[in-house]
């Protein structure tokens, strides 16, 4: 087995999820596991521009976006430090939304993450 396989594939591989289970999982994880510049905009703190020219500043410099965003005074840092909270509390990992979705139990999704895991580290 690859060492870089997902666990998405794996279960895939494994006849355990279909294709279409893991496209469901990734969905909720993309609408939970939002973005900084993403949660700013919807609050109507940063524009698209402003996420942009962030984005551009991040590029070249490798700096968290937050940071950036203070240092720049786009956001003040109790905002950073808000959204970042926001973020922590609301994130959804990949076999919680299978879970979520029903394509797999907490049981078998616990079973099944160990031996994954158990089969990355002898890679």
């Amino acid at each position: 087995m690859s060492i870089s396989i997902r666990f998405g594939s794996y279960l895939v591989e494994k006849g355990i999820i279909k294709v279409s289970d893991v496209i469901k999982a990734r969905t909720i994880q993309l609408k939970k596991n939002r973005k900084i510049g993403q949660r700013a905009q919807e609050k109507g703190w940063l524009t698209h521009d402003a996420i942009l020219e962030i984005l551009a500043i991040q590029e070249e410099t490798k700096e968290k976006f937050g940071e950036i965003a203070i240092r720049e005074k786009y956001l003040t840092k109790e905002q950073v430090e808000m959204i970042l909270k926001e973020q922590a509390d609301n994130y959804i990992f990949f076999g919680e939304a299978l879970v979520q979705t029903g394509a797999i139990s907490v049981e078998e999704l616990v079973e099944h993450l160990a031996e994954f895991n158990k089969l990355k580290m002898q890679s």
